[in-house]
């Protein structure tokens, strides 16, 4: 039965006594054939999609692992990066300068693989806090070459000191052959993926002397 509100205010319901409501109700449940829902029993969410269920789309995929993985650990850094007054993805230019000492913008860009002038705006920023200075070239002032001052070496012994711990946080309860076997799983997973987008220049340099003491260690004989 509808309970369609009087002009008071007052429900069909609130108008009836209440012994005689409850009498209807179970006269209700009797009479509803097996197998049916009420209203509320339909509107009500199942336990699989309720909220605060654990089932999520595609967790069960290698790509939502790696992903939540690489989430969480770019947080932890950015977390650890932040007292050294940077912010993720800075650390890399700062390795980047600290590994070639000194770089044109050009060939910074292309080493991070982003545009130029993406890697110019950061670059302004490290220079801002003094970590870095640029200088135009000799003869040429178009120019512009790039390194690390005291301090920015100083942020990049610190930044690898992060990246070392974050690291055995990561793989922590891993044992050696482990830490190898997932290395080169990801490398694998990254050169699929790469060589479907045409992604050239992916393997870093020393990738292949990598893949040899890996297989070493693993007591793995590269195939010649």
């Amino acid at each position: 039965m509808d309970r369609a509100p009087f002009a008071d205010g007052h429900s069909l319901s609130n108008s009836l006594p209440l012994g005689a409501e409850r009498t209807m109700s179970k006269s209700d449940k009797r009479i509803r054939p097996p197998g049916s829902r009420n209203d509320s029993e339909k509107d009500a969410p199942s336990s699989k999609h309720a909220p605060g269920s654990k089932h999520v789309p595609g967790s069960k995929s290698v790509g939502w692992a790696l992903v939540q993985a690489a989430r969480l650990h770019r947080s932890r850094v950015g977390d650890r990066l932040a007292a050294l007054d940077l912010f993720a993805g800075q650390e890399q230019v700062v390795q980047a300068l600290a590994a070639s000492g000194t770089m044109t913008m050009g060939d910074l860009a292309a080493t991070l693989r982003v545009r130029p002038p993406t890697a110019s705006k950061t670059i302004s920023r490290l220079a801002a806090l003094g970590f870095v200075e640029r200088r135009a070239e000799a003869g040429d002032g178009r120019i512009v070459r790039v390194r690390l001052t005291e301090m920015g070496l100083a942020k990049a012994e610190a930044i690898e000191r992060i990246g070392e711990a974050v690291e055995a946080e990561l793989l922590a309860g891993f044992d050696g052959k482990e830490r190898r076997r997932l290395r080169k799983l990801l490398r694998k997973a990254a050169r699929n993926l790469a060589a479907i987008s045409g992604a050239l220049g992916h393997e870093v340099e020393g990738d292949a002397e990598i893949d040899e003491d890996e297989a070493d260690a693993d007591g793995i004989v590269p195939t010649l």
